[in-house]
């Protein structure tokens, strides 16, 4: 059949003869609407390196992200190409530190990109990372500051503690293996029982219970783990975000009055920060109440503290899982680390359980959580910020206004230039090992995994006290651990945050 004999074709020929139109005015509506768009948007970056198709399509960086390989194909390009890439239409990476700092100073003209709004967890208001306008983000931020440094949280220090002892007692309860009695236990998964634990008692003065029933309540892992790797990608389609949280499709997204799921979970955090405002609440000393005290409403101190569990467990349980999955295969790590824990028990300068101020004056363990959180940075989303209008120079390029710059996480933290030939390698010496002017560079470059300046990560002081206390108290102190597969120890993929899935390990406690 001829192409003209087509039906369709009829029925074009049709519709063109009832418009008044012609093929040829047709064709070139087609292309003013949608060629030349495309011919431009190319052109604008057409001087940035990058894959082919990403100059013209999303489709390369969607398809990455659910292949949960971006981080690392990230790196590639940039060994390949150098330390600005182009990924998508309007989208560039880089790899380059000071670019990052640059952007993300306190006076930067820079601004979040259209990233940000697939992340907002409430389809009818922004929360502290979602949230892209810069007076609304400083206010909201200001408020909120005091209460994750501690200073007015006086309880933070043993309510992580109190964690701590729930996890010892779960593992003593039901993992602890002997030569007559095996009891294998999923790390992964009990790192972020812990995590998850940690950050509720933080968030609202009670935890959800993941430690105390040993198991995922309200299916919250099992959702989250699905649905994470989806926003990622929504991240990279910003408009589809927008459809999806606009208010037609909206009642398709999780409600507190789900009874399993996300929106279970919003509910239960939605009733406990809502008792806080009860007429006869009475204020308390902790992340909470500072946050009331300085004058967060009842909208936004619900919204926060579902984003507080949501950002802060699964970034700080991947750096555990990380740091136990190097130290277990690498047994001088292991050793060492073990040796410096004995030695200062013996010595009585550090308590029971450790006191974050002693942890700190462990320098073996300082520089083996350092080398955790460099080896594979727990968030390896690229976190696009957007270039001001008027433009900017980035690695000796001109980038016109609009334009998305995010981060290359891995070529960063394993870049040979920062970190030495063995970047690749985890080696937690070389923190000792380097000159003054080495180490600073170092630790300037590790630290942006916290981000920096006016959007650095309010919650890391809480992260690293985490690190302190379950890497001495749990880890190494009490048990010996062993993973019990070690020719596939975990199956580690990247949805924004990294996944471990089956990490299965064997605990026996220390001299049995």
């Amino acid at each position: 059949m001829a192409l003209t004999d087509h039906p369709a074709a009829a029925l074009i020929a049709r519709a063109l003869e009832a418009t008044g139109a012609t093929a040829a005015t047709v064709l070139v509506a087609v292309v003013a609407l949608f060629v030349l768009p495309t011919i431009i948007q190319w052109y604008r970056l057409s001087h940035v390196p990058g894959p082919k198709l990403a100059a013209i399509s999303k489709y390369w960086q969607v398809r990455e992200s659910i292949r949960g390989t971006l981080p690392q194909v990230l790196k590639e390009l940039n060994d390949k190409h150098g330390p600005l890439v182009r990924i998508g239409p309007n989208d560039l990476v880089t790899s380059d530190p000071d670019v990052l700092r640059k952007m993300m100073a306190v006076r930067s003209p820079y601004t979040r990109g259209p990233w940000y709004e697939a992340w907002r967890l409430n389809p009818t208001r922004d929360n502290l990372f979602s949230m892209r306008d810069e007076v609304s983000h400083t206010a909201l931020r200001n408020k909120m500051v005091a209460g994750y440094s501690g200073k007015e949280n006086l309880s933070m220090e043993s309510t992580i503690e109190t964690e701590i002892a729930r996890l010892i007692d779960l593992i003593e309860r039901k993992y602890i293996s002997t030569p007559k009695d095996y009891r294998p236990m999923d790390f992964g998964e009990k790192a972020q029982y812990f995590t998850l634990d940690v950050i509720s008692d933080l968030a609202f003065g009670e935890p959800l219970g993941y430690l105390e029933k040993d198991e995922d309540v309200y299916d919250y892992i099992k959702i989250t783990t699905a649905s994470i790797p989806a926003m990622l990608t929504l991240g990279s389609i910003p408009t589809l975000a927008n459809i999806i949280q606009s208010r037609f499709l909206r009642w398709l997204l999780p409600k507190e009055t789900d009874k399993i799921g996300f929106g279970a979970f919003i509910g239960v955090t939605n009733h406990a920060v809502a008792a806080r405002f009860a007429p006869n609440a009475v204020p308390q000393q902790d992340m909470l109440g500072s946050f009331i005290r300085h004058g967060l409403n009842l909208e936004e101190a619900q919204g926060e503290a579902v984003l507080q569990i949501v950002a802060g467990s699964d970034t700080s349980a991947s750096t555990i899982r990380a740091f136990m999955l190097n130290i277990c295969t690498h047994p001088p790590v292991y050793q060492k680390l073990q040796q410096e824990i004995d030695e200062a028990v013996a010595k009585g300068i550090i308590s029971s359980p450790i006191k974050d101020a002693e942890a700190r004056q462990l320098p073996y363990l300082q520089a083996v959580i350092r080398e955790a959180i460099r080896i594979l940075p727990p968030a390896g989303g690229a976190f696009f910020k957007q270039v001001p209008p008027g433009g900017d120079v980035i690695c000796g390029k001109f980038i016109p206004g609009g334009t998305q710059i995010g981060s290359s996480p891995l070529a960063i933290h394993h870049s040979k230039n920062t970190f030495g030939e063995d970047a690749e390698t985890f080696r937690p010496e070389r923190w000792l090992e380097a000159d003054e002017d080495q180490l600073e560079k170092m630790k300037a470059t590790a630290d942006l995994v916290f981000h920096y300046g006016k959007w650095q990560c309010p919650g890391k002081t809480v992260a690293l006290m985490e690190f302190n206390k379950i890497f001495v108290e749990v880890l190494l102190r009490r048990y010996e651990w062993s993973i019990i597969n070690p020719f596939n120890a975990a199956r580690v993929n990247n949805a924004g945050v990294w996944m471990f899935d089956d990490f299965w390990v064997r605990v026996t406690r220390r001299g049995q």
